[in-house]
C-alpha cells in the first residue's frame, strides 16, 4: 500500500461515522446497544489501517501519514464537539435522532479511541503535537471525558483504551504499574539520533521555512526611518 492509498483509507475512517439507522432503532435491542456492535466494526477498520501504518518500513513516510492523520483527526473531533455542544446534547443521554448529531456523536467516540490508539503506539509523535498545543490538550480531555460519560467504553476489549491514553499523556495521575504495553523503548532519554526525532526536527524546519515565506510575500512593512522621526 503506498502513501496515497493509505492516505484516501484514511480520510475515509476519519470523515465517515458509525450510523445508527432508523431501521436498527426498530429492533428491540437498545440503540445503544445496537450503535456498540457497530462501534466494534468500526474499531476493527481502524486496527487494521493502524496496523498497516507500523509496518511502514519508511520512517519518514510513516511520520508524514501521522501528521496528516493527527491534523485531519483533530479537525473531525473539533467540528463533532462544535456540533453537539450546540445541540446541548449529552453523552449519558440517549442516542441523538438526528442524523447530523448522530454522525457527531459517533465521531467523537471513534476518533478519540483511534487517537488512543496512535498515542499507546507512537507516543513521542503524538507528545510532539500534545504537548504544544494547548487546544488540542483541551479537546482531548473533552473527548476523553465525553467517550467515559457514553457508556460505549464501560466493557469489552476496549475499555482500557481511554484510561491508558490518558496516562500516557499525562492527563490523568499514572498507576503505580502504568506501563505502555506498545511501547518498545522504555528509556527516558531519547537518543539525537533516533529517526522520529530527526523527522520531527526536518518538519519544524520546513515549517519555519514556510512560515518566513509567507512573510515575505506579504512585502515589507512602511516605516518611517529615524531621520525622519
Amino acid at each position: 500500500m503506498d502513501l496515497w492509498q493509505f492516505l484516501v483509507l484514511l480520510f475515509v475512517l476519519l470523515v465517515s461515522g458509525t450510523r445508527v439507522t432508523d431501521t436498527q432503532r426498530t429492533t428491540v435491542d437498545p440503540s445503544l446497544e445496537i450503535y456498540k456492535k457497530l462501534f466494534e466494526v468500526k474499531r476493527r477498520e481502524q486496527l487494521l489501517a493502524l496496523k498497516n501504518l507500523v509496518q511502514l518500513k519508511d520512517v519518514h513516510q510513516q511520520y508524514k501519514i501521522l501528521d496528516v492523520m493527527l491534523q485531519g483527526l483533530f479537525k473531525v473531533l473539533e467540528d463533532s464537539r462544535t456540533v453537539l455542544t450546540a445541540a446541548d446534547v449529552l453523552p449519558e443521554g440517549p442516542l441523538p435522532q438526528d442524523e447530523k448529531l448522530k454522525d457527531a456523536f459517533s465521531q467523537v467516540l471513534e476518533n478519540t479511541a483511534f487517537l488512543g490508539d496512535l498515542a499507546l503506539r507512537f507516543p513521542r509523535i503524538v507528545h510532539h503535537y500534545f504537548d504544544h498545543n494547548s487546544s488540542w490538550n483541551l479537546l482531548i480531555r473533552w473527548g476523553i471525558s465525553f467517550c467515559n460519560q457514553s457508556g460505549v467504553f464501560d466493557q469489552g476489549p476496549h475499555s482500557p483504551i481511554l484510561s491508558l491514553m490518558a496516562q500516557e499523556l499525562g492527563i490523568s495521575e499514572k498507576d503505580s504499574d502504568f506501563q505502555n504495553p506498545f511501547k518498545v523503548d522504555h528509556t527516558e532519554i531519547i537518543s539525537s539520533t533516533d529517526p522520529f526525532q530527526k523527522a520531527l526536527r526536518q518538519e519544524e524546519k520546513r515549517r519555519k521555512k514556510e512560515e518566513k515565506r509567507k512573510e515575505i510575500r506579504k512585502g515589507p512593512r512602511i516605516s518611517r526611518s529615524q531621520s525622519e522621526l
